[in-house]
């Protein structure tokens, strides 16, 4: 196929979000204010407790057999490196642009956590949708696609709310707050460092670890999706239940229908509240130049080199089948931009807000020339 064909292949499904995400943005202005923060609030609950849960379950359930479990054992250790690589990475850019304390979880987490599921889940169907696509059959395509980017998506939740969450929340506690013009009370208190200070460095370690298990939310990390997600792999893998729900002839297969229904909507309105969650960012000030520049070039120029140089390093040893969608998928972890949960995070935490808005915002603005360039570059190694 032609470089040509499949850059314009790529530009597509990006098109597509930007008109979408626009309609979004558009809504939630104010003169406008039909896409209010508190619509946009109920709307992201219903997509969380609903609409997403059932797009996961209907992939997940369609795709899943034992045989394709095994294909796809790579894809978890593919995701959880994501992060950590990221997080090294924004590790280098807080040592590199020196921001503010208070800063410094947000950047690692905008590097480490990528939007594993809601921009997955808007490209692939559009891809493989696409005239001129590498992937095949449209069908099938979609089918097997959106069952590869409901595992990730699962995956990556998980990743999100036990190993960034907590991340976030270390350096958060690490971080002065600053009284006046030249005294600062740290987050931790006094006892606490004495205490360290008093055991050696296993001790500490130790310690670090219990009080991030003993804080662990487990209600966010089994979240909607993640449950419909383990619901999917059972009737997946249960052959019983999976002649009883899935297929044409299956004798309770109206209530896989109506869960396939019901995720059909989450794309568009996922693309909408992205929209309308962008407006905060652009009202945003004050942030530094450099430490937007450090997060854009983490997670679109040396996240996807790397993200190159595992998947195909993974290929030529023979830990992944040489199917180019499930290689896809694997590149596409790495360019996606950061998660919309940190903002979500930030919220939690009572601090950063505004500023991890900002992030977002420019991150996804830019998101448009590296879902497009890379994705060309991507499908062209695959196939």
């Amino acid at each position: 196929m032609k470089l040509l064909d499949l850059f314009i292949t790529s530009s597509i499904p990006v098109g597509k979000i930007l008109v979408i995400t626009g309609i979004g943005f558009y809504l939630a202005i104010d003169r406008v204010n039909i896409l209010n923060q508190d619509a946009r609030k109920q709307l992201n609950n219903i997509v969380f407790y609903v609409f997403s849960p059932s797009l996961v379950a209907s992939s997940l359930a369609e795709t899943i057999t034992y045989e394709s479990l095994v294909k796809m054992w790579f894809m978890p250790l593919n995701v959880v490196l994501t992060f950590i690589i990221g997080s090294f990475l924004g590790w280098l850019v807080i040592k590199i642009t020196k921001p503010p304390s208070h800063l410094r979880g947000i950047i690692v987490g905008c590097c480490a956590a990528g939007n594993l599921g809601n921009m997955p889940l808007i490209i692939i169907p559009a891809i493989c949708n696409e005239k001129g696509s590498p992937f095949g059959d449209p069908e099938t395509c979609e089918k097997y696609g959106l069952g590869y980017v409901a595992l990730s998506m699962a995956i990556g939740s998980i990743c999100i709310w036990t190993y960034v969450y907590n991340l976030m929340r270390v350096l958060a506690r690490e971080s002065p707050i600053i009284i006046g013009t030249s005294s600062t009370v740290p987050l931790i208190p006094t006892k606490v460092i004495q205490v360290e200070e008093q055991f050696g460095t296993w001790s500490k370690i130790k310690q670090r670890v219990c009080s991030a298990t003993e804080n662990i939310n487990l209600g966010t990390i089994f979240a909607p999706s993640t449950i419909a997600a383990l619901i999917a792999l059972g009737v997946g893998l249960i052959p019983t239940l999976r002649k009883l729900l899935i297929g044409n002839t299956a004798p309770l297969r109206v209530i896989e229908d109506s869960v396939s229904l019901l995720g059909e909507g989450t794309i568009p309105l996922l693309t909408l509240i992205i929209g309308g969650n962008l407006l905060k960012g652009l009202r945003g000030s004050g942030m530094h130049k450099s430490v937007i520049l450090g997060v854009v070039v983490v997670r679109y120029v040396l996240l996807p080199i790397i993200g190159v140089l595992i998947v195909q390093g993974a290929h030529q040893l023979g830990l992944i089948t040489s199917e180019p969608l499930y290689q896809f998928v694997l590149l596409l972890q790495y360019v996606v931009p950061p998660a919309m949960n940190l903002g979500t995070i930030t919220q939690l935490f009572g601090s950063g807000e505004s500023e991890c808005s900002v992030i977002l915002f420019w991150s996804y603005a830019l998101a448009s020339v590296s879902l497009t360039l890379w994705p060309t570059f991507f499908m062209w190694l695959v196939a």
